[in-house]
């Protein structure tokens, strides 16, 4: 396993990524109005065309989730203009929630047997802004991700360390939740466990048996793919090209190389459970079918988890569940594109992984965050220094434009305070909440929302800083209701920390962190600048600007003294400047 640097040496390692540059401009929205409509809409309710990127039909939507720009607040009741692609289709959907106003999600979890990575971070974080999203648009969600607390690499770990394998997993359970505690990441409806469930797994066993779909050997039961002939719908493979479907060797007695385990039976020194086949553990699918029908049902709206999991592990999830009832039926296959390394699938078994601990030790957590939602979810993001200095720069832009307003209001009296703002601060207001509603709605396209941050927040800046900004009538209306409607957002994309000025200073540390300085040290180096300056010695005073920002930290000069906040290390700059 790696070890995170800043050294230039590590970054040759990485192909430099830019925020927002891979989003064709087919890809984003074009707003217009609709001239045959006769209905009058408020402003901030527009109709939206979508260009397809891969194809297909894509939705209108009348009704932003956004009320009046003065209020904030959302429309009753759920809306409709959700699509998502479906992988079993290849095509994007529309949300049709099974039971009106309510949406069941079922996340394949973490195997508990080690610290996550932040391939793990990506799904995570990923349907965490789903499960925010579908909240907003006023849903009532039930969000079941679960763990593996039973499995062989478990088994192996615990092994390894002389460790019983319950109690490993169990560790790790608790250390994955508070990664994403530390991700901002809500907690889902439930958390199910596999060691928890072995009546209803063992249950869904034996209704596959008795439906005819498996076999027993030894023991040790068998699915028969070949009584399923819709196997491989889901990932589009034949049968004939899959093998083992399963983590083990192919096993001599199947009947045929794909058919895969329900249930192991047990091996010396290993966990077991009494079973009508005798003492065993539960193959790795089975645990996902069993748990998610327990708490959903057979027919429920959303199954989700990474790109890796559509073969074998989500294909046979859909053979078992169908097996044990015929009515079973998933609305929705969402899968998350990988966290490459080097054009490379990020992943233990590969050794080329970094664990979020590693990552968010000299990285803000919300650094980490807004670098995953920095690439479209379906498309693979590659894991490099230049990308996670780029989400720390610009969230720290993010937070400290709007401590500055937070500030600036409160030092003026709402009272007196008009309940209008002008037509160029909410036709910025209403522009962004469309983006943010047409973007969302198409797929989840997060690129397009975080650009569409830019131009609230540079109204912010203008209005606290430039002289024509600060004459400017219904000037602290306007800053109030900039500023509240980038935090809704923030909010929904699970980017709004808890305090602005707390969030710069935690941003702040990281970077001296990175930079291998203490505070002391760059107030005394801002100090030597200062009496360079006085004796005219101006090439020691660039010397010292130059060998601050070379790791990371700017300095910025203005009437009351010179100040310091963290940027992107100078060679990583130019190395993004250079990029064809």
């Amino acid at each position: 396993m790696g070890t995170l640097s800043l050294s230039p040496s590590l970054l040759k390692f990485y192909k430099p990524f830019f925020f927002f540059s891979s989003i064709p401009h087919s890809t984003r929205p074009i707003l217009f109005r609709s001239i045959n409509n006769k209905k009058k809409l408020p402003s901030s309710s527009s109709f939206f065309c979508f260009s397809s990127s891969v194809g297909q039909s894509q939705p209108s939507t009348a009704n932003s989730t956004f009320a009046s720009k003065s209020e904030g607040q959302n429309l009753k009741g759920p809306s409709p203009e959700l699509w998502l692609h479906n992988t079993m289709s290849k095509k994007r959907e529309l949300l049709r929630p099974k039971v009106e106003s309510k949406v069941g999600m079922y996340v394949c979890g973490v195997t508990a047997y080690d610290l996550s990575h932040i391939g793990h971070a990506r799904v995570y974080v990923n349907f965490d802004l789903l499960f925010r999203y579908l909240k907003h648009l006023g849903y009532e969600v039930s969000y079941v991700r679960n763990f593996t607390d039973v499995d062989d690499k478990i088994i192996a770990r615990a092994n390894e360390l002389g460790e019983d394998p319950i109690s490993l997993s169990q560790r790790y359970c608790e250390e994955f939740c508070q990664d994403m505690i530390t991700l901002n990441c809500l907690t889902p409806s439930v958390e199910p466990k596999v060691s928890e469930h072995m009546p209803q797994i063992i249950d869904m066993i034996e209704k596959i048996l008795n439906n005819g779909y498996a076999y027993i050997v030894d023991g040790d039961v068998y699915y028969t793919v070949e009584k399923f002939p819709e196997y491989g719908k889901l990932s589009g493979r034949d049968l004939e090209d899959n093998r083992a479907g399963e983590r083990v060797a192919v096993d001599s007695r199947k009947k045929h190389p794909a058919d895969f385990a329900l249930w192991k039976s047990a091996k010396s020194g290993e966990p077991f459970w009494e079973s009508p086949w005798g003492p065993g553990r539960p193959g790795w699918h089975i645990e996902c079918s069993a748990m998610s029908a327990t708490y959903l049902g057979y027919s429920f709206d959303i199954h989700g988890g990474g790109v890796d999991l559509v073969f074998p592990h989500h294909e046979n999830e859909i053979a078992q569940s169908c097996a044990a009832c015929n009515k079973s039926d998933i609305s929705l296959w969402v899968h998350n594109g990988f966290v490459t390394v080097d054009s490379e699938k990020m992943s233990k078994s590969l050794g080329n992984f970094f664990t979020i601990r590693q990552v968010v030790d000299i990285y803000h957590p919300l650094a980490l965050r807004y670098f995953l939602m920095g690439a479209h979810y379906r498309s693979p993001i590659n894991y490099s220094i230049i990308q996670l200095e780029s989400a720390s720069d610009r969230i720290f832009y993010i937070y400290e434009t709007l401590h500055e307003c937070e500030s600036f209001l409160n030092q003026h009296d709402q009272t007196v305070r008009k309940d209008s703002i002008p037509p160029d601060t909410a036709n910025i207001i209403d522009n962004f909440h469309n983006v943010f509603v047409t973007s969302m709605s198409d797929d989840l396209h997060t690129p397009v929302v975080l650009s569409g941050l830019a131009d609230p927040l540079k109204s912010i800046n203008d209005l606290l800083h430039t002289r024509q900004g600060k004459k400017r009538q219904f000037r602290i209306e306007s800053l109030a209701a900039l500023e509240k409607s980038i935090r809704n957002v923030l909010t929904i994309l699970g980017l709004l920390p808890t305090s602005y000025s707390k969030v710069l200073q935690q941003l702040r540390e990281k970077a001296l962190k990175r930079a291998n300085l203490t505070e002391d040290e760059i107030l005394q180096k801002i100090e030597e600048r200062a009496a360079a300056r006085i004796q005219k010695e101006y090439a020691k005073s660039d010397a010292i600007r130059k060998d601050l920002a070379v790791v990371g930290i700017t300095l910025m000069d203005s009437p009351n003294g010179t100040t310091w906040r963290p940027t992107i290390p100078l060679h990583l700059q130019e190395q993004q400047n250079n990029a064809p």
